[in-house]
């Protein structure tokens, strides 16, 4: 009889338990979602321009520079 009852409680306090932590979660994301808005709202995010690419300028790449270096890190690694 007594361990039914030691069962019982800890289902109870399972469910309670678990049921306060999604209560809680779900509060906290609400939170968060109603924070974002305002946030979003009253600072809205900088917009970044790129500056003005001239068509003469090429750009300049250092694939050579980079699969170099990979191959000596690779030679390096199989020692």
């Amino acid at each position: 009889m007594g361990d039914t009852v030691l069962i019982e409680e800890g289902v109870k306090f399972l469910v309670l338990g678990m049921t306060t932590v999604y209560i809680f979660l779900y509060l906290m994301v609400v939170v968060l979602k109603i924070e974002s808005k305002i946030v979003q709202k009253y600072f809205p995010p900088a917009k970044k321009t790129p500056p003005p690419v001239k068509r003469s300028q090429k750009k300049v790449s250092n694939d050579d520079e980079i699969v170099a270096a990979i191959t000596a890190a690779i030679i390096e690694h199989k020692k």
